[in-house]
């Protein structure tokens, strides 16, 4: 049974992933803007996982 805090946690998941995409497929991507995003994403996936 998926909770709505299971539910929220995928939805800014799934924002950081679109977020990182984005960024990466700028002319000069922000290398370190990217490390950031992708630790965040991480950690909602570790999060989501432990539920």
């Amino acid at each position: 049974m998926q909770t709505t805090h299971q539910t929220a946690l995928e939805t800014k998941h799934a924002v950081l992933d679109q977020r990182i995409a984005a960024e990466t497929h700028r002319p000069l991507p922000d290398a370190a803007i990217l490390a950031q995003l992708k630790k965040q994403k991480l950690r909602l996936k570790e999060e989501i996982v432990s539920l």
